[in-house]
C-alpha cells in the first residue's frame, strides 16, 4: 500500500497514519529531505538503506537550528557553518582495536615506503599477524600477481578475484564441526569490551578467524 500511493507527501502521510503519536512527532522533526531518503527503496533484505541517507547533514542541520534559537535568545553571537564528509561504514563501526590502528598504521607506512622507492602498481601487505606487531613482516605484492580474467559484459577482462569464504579454510571448518550444535544451543564466545592498555594478550588480541587461519 505504501508504495501506491501517488506522491512523496502522499507517502509520509501514510506512514504518519501508521506511527504511534511520539513517532510520528520525532519523524517530523527530521528535515524533510531526511524524511524523504527514509522513505527509498529498501535493499534486496528489506531492510532500510542507511548508507544513502546523509546523516552527517542531518547533524549539522539540527545544529544549525539549535544555534539559530540560541541566536535570538541572545545566547549565541558566533557563525556556523559546516562542511560535511561521508564516513560510510566508517562513521557506523566500532572504535578500532589496537591490532586494528596497528595494522593499518603498517599498511599505510608500507604504501609510503614502496612509493619512495618507486615500486607503482604493488599492493602493500603485511605478514605474520599473529606475532606482536614489532615481527611483521611488510612487503609488496604486483597487481598483476592477483589478477585473473573474467568474463564481463561479453567480453575478458582482467580483475582481482573476489576474496569468498573459503569452504576448505580452517574458520569455516571449525563452524562446520559446530553448527549442529549451535543451532540448539547458545554457545557464544564473549571476549568482552575492547581494552588499549594492559597485558599484551587482553588488549592486542587478533580477530578470532585470523588466529584460526594463521594456527
Amino acid at each position: 500500500e505504501f508504495a501506491a500511493q501517488p506522491s512523496q507527501d502522499d507517502r509520509l502521510q501514510y506512514i504518519h497514519g501508521k506511527l504511534s503519536a511520539g513517532s510520528s512527532k520525532t519523524f517530523s522533526s527530521l528535515p524533510h529531505a531526511i524524511q524523504m531518503q527514509m522513505l527509498l527503496d529498501r535493499d534486496a533484505f528489506g531492510n532500510v538503506q542507511v548508507s544513502r541517507i546523509e546523516t552527517e547533514k542531518l547533524l549539522a542541520d539540527m545544529v544549525a537550528d539549535r544555534l539559530r534559537v540560541l541566536k535570538t535568545q541572545g545566547r549565541f553571537k558566533g557563525k556556523f557553518s559546516a562542511l560535511c564528509h561521508f564516513f560510510g561504514y566508517e562513521g557506523r563501526c566500532a572504535a578500532p582495536t589496537n591490532f586494528d590502528a596497528d595494522y593499518c598504521y603498517s599498511l599505510g607506512y608500507t604504501a609510503a615506503a614502496l612509493l619512495n622507492a618507486g615500486k607503482s602498481g604493488y599492493i602493500a601487505s603485511v605478514r605474520n599477524l599473529t606475532r606482536p606487531a614489532a615481527e611483521w613482516q611488510p612487503g609488496g605484492i604486483p597487481l598483476t600477481a592477483m589478477m585473473n580474467i573474467e568474463r564481463r559484459h561479453g567480453e575478458d577482462k582482467p580483475v582481482i578475484r573476489k576474496a569468498l569464504v573459503d569452504l576448505e579454510g580452517k574458520p569455516f571448518q571449525t563452524f562446520a564441526a559446530q553448527r549442529d550444535r549451535w543451532a540448539l544451543e547458545e554457545a557464544y564466545l564473549y571476549p568482552g569490551p575492547i581494552q588499549y592498555f594492559g597485558p599484551s594478550e587482553v588488549c592486542d588480541r587478533v580477530t578470532k578467524t585470523l588466529e584460526l587461519e594463521q594456527s
